[in-house]
């Protein structure tokens, strides 16, 4: 491909942002970080910081080389050791590679600058590639310093164009202190405004088990291990994490993949492991949040849910009013052992079961008679302080933003009032990945979001949500400032006066 007309504005994407009267927030799209830049740069930080001992600690652990960390031993084993420690595929050609100038936007901050306007985008908050999941590295000291020095580097090479785009925070959370001590350091240091959490830790069950190396991506606990979501059950209290969050005015998403859980650990096949991945793993820290009370607790803060799409979140809202319906602290009363009519029980089978179920009459007696353990606790909705169904709603629908790709025709459910509960729409908001494999044109990201609209599966209104509003919603909920001096300052101004970040 030609680079002749970077900048034209003369795609169709930039006909119809043109059209829309509105800007366009890219809530999550991708960078490509250059291999030997970002090395040179990082390493040197960590000899700085740390000394030789650290760097090379860390370049003994894999450090940021992808290619070495994770493909190269998968592909180095034999199908018979594959499949004998049941190793998942990874992921291969997962960037562009024959559009040739997508690729290099990917690379290279002034030139994805320059195109913005070809995307019909107006402002695009960056997420890393290579690097989305250094803060699942297990050992503490260097998944730290790796952050941070990425933060550093992040800040540096984007830094320049703040009024079209900006990167995220990496912020590792495998404590409530080393999550505080680096959003300290990128939020109220470095100034950087997004942060990208690691929303799903991997932690041993039983005794603690020796740390070392780098983490498996996030793929799925192993033997001994259990998923901690940072809400329900967590092993720490990460309350004072989410308050620090409200104090610097950002808002934290979750961009943890979840390849290898269950049945996605295929040994062959890349596609089996990856479709609805993102979503599963979305979904548990949705759901961990929401049930471990952190809305009710902290409701100024909105929390991103990346890369998933949307039908997941509806089927969660769904299932949280359905289950509180049947089983919230009066409701499971009906559901008590103890109500059984034992009598009359005995009756019905006297006259109605056959030989079999009148032949052992004591038996089957004693089996009604025999009580489950009381439970500890009633309400399992407890820590949400739920009163009425419509409290679950105000508690998941302002809080939650689903981001949802371009391609993703799921998102016409979140607007659907007639399926959600109480009439909901959930907060789906535009997402491009741009620069990953499922993006053969960055061109042609909008004009694909369009098509729910020309196949009437959202009006105008509700697509403005899904591109603008949603967007802006979820950053200024926390930091109505969070727009000023972008392409897209005005339009967040009416939205935070109108008071739609609520």
């Amino acid at each position: 491909m030609s680079a002749e007309g970077i900048g034209s504005r003369a795609t169709r994407a930039a006909s119809l942002r043109a059209e829309m009267g509105h800007p366009v927030v890219d809530a999550d799209g991708h960078w490509i970080e250059t291999a030997p830049v970002m090395k040179g740069f990082f390493l040197d930080y960590v000899k700085d910081l740390g000394g030789a001992d650290l760097m090379a600690r860390f370049e003994a652990s894999g450090g940021l080389d992808y290619d070495d960390t994770v493909l190269r031993p998968w592909s180095e084993m034999s199908e018979e050791g594959r499949r004998a420690q049941w190793t998942p595929r990874p992921p291969w050609w997962t960037l562009p590679a024959a559009n040739t100038l997508d690729r290099a936007t990917a690379h290279l901050p002034r030139l994805l600058y320059e195109r913005l306007d070809d995307f019909g985008i107006d402002f695009a908050v960056l997420y890393p590639s290579r690097t989305l999941t250094t803060p699942a590295i297990r050992e503490a000291e260097l998944r730290q310093i790796a952050c941070r020095a990425l933060n550093l580097y992040h800040k540096e090479l984007y830094g320049g164009y703040g009024d079209r785009m900006t990167p995220v925070a990496l912020v590792p959370t495998h404590t409530p202190e080393e999550a505080i001590a680096e959003l300290d350091h990128a939020v109220g240091e470095l100034g950087l405004k997004a942060i990208m959490i690691n929303g799903l830790v991997h932690r041993p069950i039983g005794e603690v088990a020796s740390e070392g190396g780098r983490d498996k991506p996030n793929w799925g606990a192993g033997a001994g291990e259990r998923i901690d979501a940072l809400g329900l059950d967590s092993d720490y209290d990460y309350d004072p994490f989410w308050q620090r969050c409200v104090d610097l005015k950002v808002a934290p998403a979750s961009h943890t993949p979840g390849m290898g859980w269950g049945s996605r650990r295929s040994v062959s096949s890349y596609v089996s492991n990856h479709i609805g991945s993102f979503g599963v793993s979305m979904e548990a820290s949705c759901r961990s949040i929401f049930l471990g009370g952190v809305t009710r607790r902290f409701p100024e803060l909105s929390f991103g849910l990346l890369e998933g799409g949307v039908a997941w979140a509806c089927e969660l809202y769904a299932g949280l009013v359905g289950h509180w319906e049947k089983r919230n602290s009066e409701t499971i009363h009906h559901l008590d052992p103890a109500k059984i009519d034992t009598e009359m029980m005995l009756d019905l089978f006297d006259r109605y079961g056959d030989e079999r179920m009148k032949k052992d009459g004591a038996a089957i007696a004693e089996s009604f008679r025999k009580l489950e353990p009381e439970p500890p606790e009633y309400d399992e909705y407890k820590a949400c302080e739920i009163e009425k169904k419509e409290d679950i709603r105000d508690l998941f629908v302002p809080r939650f933003y689903f981001g949802c790709e371009a391609d993703d025709g799921t998102v016409a459910f979140a607007f659907d009032e007639r399926v959600n509960p109480m009439g909901a729409q959930l907060r789906a908001m535009f997402s491009s990945d741009m620069g990953h494999w499922d993006v053969p044109d960055m061109t042609g990201i909008l004009e694909e979001a369009y098509e729910l609209v020309e196949k009437k599966l959202l009006d105008e209104s509700q697509f403005r949500e899904f591109v603008c509003t949603n967007p802006i919603r979820f950053y200024t909920a926390v930091n109505p400032d969070f727009f000023e001096g972008t392409r897209v300052e005005g339009e967040a101004r009416r939205v935070v006066a109108a008071g739609d970040s609520a």
